[in-house]
This record gives C-alpha cells, sequence and structure tokens, in this order.
C-alpha cells in the first residue's frame, strides 16, 4: 500500500521540477524567487557561558550541493533542482551564516565570527554538509550536518557529532520543501549550539 503512494509522490515532485529539472551550473532562465534559512530559537536553551571566542569554519560540501539550486534527492542519489528558484548565497554560505548567528544569539560566547573578522580564536566549528534536500521518499525537508570542535591554539580535535533532522514538506512546491528544510535545520543548528556550547 505504501508503494504506490510513494511513486505517485515521486510523479509529483518531478511534475513540479519539470522534465529533469535542472542540472548544476545548466540552467535556462535566472532565478526569480530566494530563499533564506532562519536562525534557530535558542531562547531556552540550557548551558554554561564561556569566555571564548569561536571561529564558524565555512562548510564542506558535495559539489551537488555546493551551490545556490535548491536540491531534491531521488534514490541513487539522484539531484535535481527547483526551476527559477534559489538559496540567496550558496547553500554552504547560507549555513555558515545562520550557524554564526545561532551561535550568537545565545549569548554564551565572548565572540563568534567567521573567517577574515579578525577574532583571536579559541575554537572553531568545522562543518560538513551531507544533506540538505528535499528527499522524494517520504517528501521530506532532510538536513543532516557532522561538525566537530577543533581548539585552535594546538589543532586538536574535542569533539565531532553527527546532526540530523527530518520534516515532512506536505507537498511538493519549492516553498514547502524550504520550509521543511528550514524547520530540519532548525532543530540542527539549535542542537549544534548545545553541543558547541558544551565543548568550548
Amino acid at each position: 500500500m505504501t508503494k504506490p503512494k510513494t511513486n505517485m509522490t515521486r510523479r509529483g515532485v518531478l511534475g513540479v521540477l519539470g522534465l529533469g529539472a535542472l542540472t548544476a551550473g545548466c540552467t535556462s532562465r535566472a532565478p526569480s524567487a530566494f530563499y533564506s534559512l532562519t536562525s534557530a530559537d535558542v531562547d531556552g536553551l540550557q548551558g554554561r557561558s564561556s569566555r571564548v571566542q569561536v571561529l564558524v569554519a565555512p562548510p564542506r560540501a558535495l559539489k551537488a550541493l555546493d551551490t545556490s539550486y535548491i536540491a531534491v534527492v531521488d534514490k541513487g542519489p539522484i539531484y535535481s533542482y527547483y526551476p527559477k528558484s534559489a538559496w540567496a548565497d550558496t547553500l554552504p554560505n547560507v549555513v555558515q551564516l545562520k550557524l554564526m548567528e545561532t551561535l550568537q544569539n545565545t549569548g554564551r560566547l565572548r565572540g563568534v565570527g567567521l573567517p577574515g573578522d579578525g577574532l583571536l580564536i579559541d575554537y572553531q566549528l568545522q562543518t560538513e554538509i551531507r544533506a540538505f534536500e528535499l528527499q522524494v521518499a517520504g517528501n521530506r525537508g532532510v538536513v543532516e550536518i557532522s561538525a566537530r570542535v577543533v581548539n585552535d591554539r594546538n589543532g586538536r580535535t574535542v569533539s565531532t557529532k553527527v546532526f540530523r533532522a527530518e520534516t515532512p514538506a506536505g507537498s511538493s512546491s519549492v516553498d514547502k520543501a524550504v520550509e521543511a528544510m528550514n524547520t530540519s535545520a532548525d532543530r540542527v543548528f539549535a542542537e549544534m549550539a548545545a553541543w558547541t556550547l558544551k565543548n568550548v
């Protein structure tokens, strides 16, 4: 009973994308809509304050995700993209900025910045984007990011962890897909912020 429903979802998603959708670096029209992410809500975050300064390093990602296109992933995995829609910047840049804002919003760190900000860094938060997409199977917004905290003074890894969240999209429209990814990202960013505070 579940297989026909999954196939229908796949047809619906691919129908929204258009036959074959877009491929990275190959588009017929410039995006007409740009999307970003919200910073995670960390008002109720538990944890101690720390007088250290943290650098949020540029996230690593496969080329399929190192782009401004909004990804849809079918079995394989096979990557396609929503037409005429894009992230406000490349996905790694968007994720990096929102991670920085989330950590800043905790109010628990002496300083949080990006490369070039001129901070005297105590720790680095290094990340790799493993998934940030609408997955056709289950019609879910999936975000998975691996992270590690590194002592900037001696280069030693303090801790590593993989964060993952999935949110039903409700429909295959780009608005609903981004909303689901944003909800998943909020959970990942909030959990990563709490984990970072415990390890610096």
